[in-house]
Parts: structure tokens; sequence; C-alpha cells
């Protein structure tokens, strides 16, 4: 089978394609060919080493993948060879196969098509998280929803934000560079847009809000933006540190959650769906009843073939990427 490989830490540019051997499915594993697997900003990350998780060489990037079930390992029944499914993989998926663990493999449902199924897990599974178990973000508070700031809002995790929170009754003010951008929130629920570019983030928050503030940040950015949108938080607010796309990664000045009363809450995704399985497996069947529902479908950019692989990456790196980008080998 062919697959892009990382042999050592560099730049996409650095990536391989090569052809190796189909792996087999051990004990509470299965082997999935893969449909399609969706591009990450981690997969910038664990190509150059700067990831949570440092795989042995060579290993292929991609951690979440659609597919045909190949083979499944003992104790896997929940699937058999010949389903559909999706899954998360940590790595491995930029491959035509790979290997899953069964716990964190799910069937697709009926009508659902691979490049979809792709789509929805680490984006999706990421900011439902977020805002769910780590916001507790509300659809009312005091009479009124709850604001919702998304920064990097029409990127892969943002997009996804700013969807979950209209579907959960918030008032959403998505904030990005451009208008276009902006123009992709506001046809993903939504009300307020502010252009960082352009307009002055605090300012403009202070307009929407009426002075008030934002209850909950969902910041997948980091960098200059994190600490005007901190000192933009309403009473009790909640911000969420979900990553640093812009490359920095802030100090805040301490004093304003003690003023504000305001929380700073970390959100790793991929640690909580490993330590607790149960809750992340609920999580995944409400986001599939949003799906089934209507109210619930990723923007796909564009897909790329695994040669291209390091195109979809530089296409991350820039900050390019509105909704997901695909490879399908």
């Amino acid at each position: 089978m062919k697959a892009v490989l990382c042999h050592q830490y560099g730049p996409p540019e650095s990536l391989v394609v090569e052809d190796i051997s189909w792996p087999s499915a051990p004990k509470g594993k299965l082997v999935i060919e893969v449909k399609a697997c969706g591009v990450n900003f981690p997969d910038t990350l664990i190509i150059e080493g700067k990831y949570q998780f440092k795989p042995p060489f060579p290993f292929s990037p991609g951690g979440e993948v659609a597919g045909i079930v190949r083979e499944v390992g003992e104790g896997v029944s929940h699937v058999k060879p010949g389903d559909s499914v999706f899954a998360l993989t940590g790595w491995g998926g930029f491959a035509e196969g790979v290997v899953a663990d069964g716990y964190r493999t799910f069937p697709m449902p009926e009508g659902m098509d691979f490049q979809t199924a792709a789509s929805l897990m680490y984006t999706y599974g990421t900011s439902y998280h977020a805002l769910k178990d780590r916001a507790n973000l509300q659809p009312d508070r005091g009479n009124e929803p709850e604001t919702l700031l998304v920064l990097g809002a029409a990127g892969g995790v943002g997009l996804a934000a700013v969807a979950l929170g209209n579907i959960m009754g918030a008032r959403v003010i998505a904030a990005a560079s451009t208008d276009e951008k902006l123009a992709l929130c506001r046809e993903y629920g939504a009300s307020e847009t502010i252009n960082y570019k352009t307009e002055d983030l605090r300012e403009r928050i202070k307009e929407i809000t009426g002075g008030k503030g934002v209850d909950v940040v969902y910041d997948p950015v980091g960098g200059d933006l994190a600490e005007p949108a901190l000192r933009s938080m309403n009473w009790q607010g909640r911000y969420l540190v979900v990553g640093f796309a812009a490359g920095a990664i802030p100090s805040l000045p301490f004093n304003l959650p003690l003023l504000k009363g305001c929380s700073v809450v970390g959100v790793f995704w991929g640690a909580f769906a490993e330590r607790q399985p149960k809750d992340n497996f609920k999580n995944v069947t409400e986001l599939l009843g949003f799906w089934k529902s209507g109210e619930l479908k990723p923007h796909i950019q564009a897909t790329y073939p695994l040669e291209k692989a390091a195109d979809a990456l530089n296409e991350m790196l820039g900050r390019r990427v509105m909704g997901k980008v695909l490879i399908v080998p």
C-alpha cells in the first residue's frame, strides 16, 4: 500500500510517498482501508516534533480517518470486515491503510459519506467537548442566551465551534482575518462578526455586547489576540484555551481572571477521549444526532491525493483553510 511517510522531523516538503506492507490487526485493534483522512493542525506539528505525541520513525501523519474495515483483531466485535467506519488514529491516516483502536472506531451511520465522516471527529469533537464539558455553555443566562466569541472562526475547529454554539443556543460572535471567512461564518450561524485585521477586537466586542463582554471565548489561535479577548470577558466568563495556530503561546496577566471572576480553562480533547472514552462516545453520539437532524454539515474546502499531502499541510500552516481539507488516497 502507499503511505505518506515522515522519516525525520521537518516541513511538509520533507514527507515522501512510499510503498509499504499492509499492517495486520493485533488484539483490540483493526485495519481500515482509508477512503478519506481529515487534515488537522496537529498534523503540522507532529511532523516537526512539536506535538504532545512523538511516534517512532517512520510514521504517517493523519489522526482522523473514514474507510472500510479490512481486518479485525481479537476482542473487536462491534464492527466486522466490510463495514464502513470512522476512527481516531492519532497518526497513520495519510495512507491507503491504517491500524485503529477498536474503542476509538465508530460505525458510520446510514447515508453518511466517507468525506463527511472524516471531517467530524477532530474539529467537532474538540469543539463540542470544549463548549459542552469545559465551558458548560448555556442557552440562557439571566433570560438571554450566553455570548460566545470564536477566534479563528473560519478554521476547522473554529467553524465547528460557530456551528455548535449556534445549535446549543448561544449568541455567536465570529472573529476572523478576512471578510470572505466571516461570510462563511455567518452561513454557519454567527450572528455578529469581527474582522480583526481591520477592526479593533475589544472595541467591537464592547459595541456588540453593550459593554458587558462575552461569556465564553473559544481560542484556537493564541498570539496577540489572547489578551484583548481575555480583557473582554463578562463576569464569571470562561476562556477556552484550545490551541496556538498563531505560533506564539501568550503570557496572560493573571489579575484579569481575579478581577472578572472568570476561568481560564484548558481544552485537550485527545486526552479527554483517551481518559474518558464513555463520555467521548456519548459526545460523538450526540454529534451524529445533530448530523442526522440536518443541523450539522461540515464545510469541506478541498481534497488532495496522497502525493499532494504537503500542499494540504501548507494550506493549514498558512491559515488559508476554511472548514476542512482532506486527503483522499
